[in-house]
């Protein structure tokens, strides 16, 4: 029987944090001893906003910790996010998941770089894992960042070949330097493609509020709006909230563009999916199950791992049929993949 251990920061005014496991069929148990006292090998993630069932990158996280749970024998641990915690909130929960002797800890999101910055050097044989953040580095730090604007520009491609009004839309959660690279590259990839088209470009909220990546009616409102003022492509890069600008554009009939994972196979979108024109993937998946392999072999990543589309790290869903379709559509995404992979296309990172 498989058990996941999540933990949750109930508050640092307290200095508590809420534990419980969940098994197999639904069961509940509060078996919480740590992978030290049962000697069976052990990792964690700790989500960022918006948690496991955002249907985009935390579950995409949380791909590659099931699929090291199966493939490698180790025990999953996860953390969910508060709503509104602060930065000791997020040392907490890293530093209990270390003291609990899971290794490799994984924090999804550049959110948790300045508690892996404080944490990590507490705990010098667990490795720590940052997902898109390369700034914060340490030799027990392993950054895990993608070329998420090469993936956007393909995005780009792909509107300005399915859109009818020459018109589409781009849906930041926060405005943010990564998420700015969403936007650098999918505005690119779309002007490249067509001169004339208009890209209008939103944002949900702005740093410190990072509501922008956790509710899907911010995503909803926005892209009304944008189909309000002619978009029939709507390219969202805004997490949960995301889900929100999927369901507007499929309910008003128009394409939208999925993130992070391929969210046409998406149990949570499935109502949507017929809409969902393909989708920008990162391959956080994968990047999880490596690092969690690389502390099991006993030669632990560190510094910089960079996925691009050079190495399939970032890239282009194409599950729906009517994507397939597209005959001219996916030339120029293949022709525009080629051309970035060969340096031919230098995309940017900022607007």
């Amino acid at each position: 029987m498989r058990r996941i251990t999540r933990i949750a920061t109930v508050g640092i005014a307290s200095a508590a944090l809420a534990l419980s496991a969940t098994a197999c069929g639904g069961k509940n148990s509060s078996d919480s001893a740590s992978s030290t006292e049962t000697g069976q090998k052990s990792a964690a993630i700790a989500y960022d906003i918006g948690g496991r069932g955002d249907q985009s990158f935390n579950d995409a996280a949380y791909a590659g910790l099931e699929k090291a749970e199966k493939e490698l024998q180790v025990k999953g641990a996860e953390a969910e996010p508060t709503e509104g915690e602060s930065e000791a909130d997020k040392v907490q929960r890293l530093t209990e998941l270390a003291r609990k002797g899971h290794n490799p800890v994984i924090g999804v999101g550049f959110a948790y770089g300045a508690a892996i910055e404080k944490v990590a050097p507490k705990f010098p044989k667990t490795t720590f894992g940052l997902i898109d953040d390369a700034s914060k580095t340490g030799p027990n730090i392993a950054n895990l960042v993608f070329n998420e604007e090469q993936g956007s520009y393909l995005a780009g491609v792909a509107a300005a070949k399915a859109s009818k009004t020459g018109t589409v839309g781009f849906i930041g959660g926060v405005e943010v330097p990564l998420i700015k690279k969403f936007e650098a590259g999918f505005t690119q990839g779309v002007k490249d493609t067509n001169p004339n088209a208009k890209v209008l470009s939103t944002y949900l909220s702005q740093p410190p509020d990072f509501s922008g990546f956790a509710k899907p009616d911010l995503g909803k409102a926005a892209a009304k709006g944008q189909l309000d003022n002619g978009a029939d492509v709507i390219y969202a890069a805004a997490g949960l909230a995301g889900s929100g600008a999927i369901e507007a554009a499929a309910t008003a009939g128009k394409w939208a563009i999925g993130v992070d994972s391929d969210q046409y196979n998406q149990a949570g979108l499935a109502k949507y999916k017929d809409k969902i024109l393909t989708s920008v993937t990162k391959d956080v998946s994968g990047s999880v199950y490596n690092l969690i392999k690389s502390v099991q072999d006993g030669s632990p990543q560190s510094g910089e791992i960079r996925y691009g589309l050079d190495k399939n790290g970032v890239g282009l869903a194409d599950s729906n049929p009517e994507y397939k379709n597209m005959a001219e559509l996916q030339a120029a995404v293949e022709k525009a993949k080629a051309d970035i992979i060969a340096k031919k296309i230098n995309v940017k990172t900022a607007p």
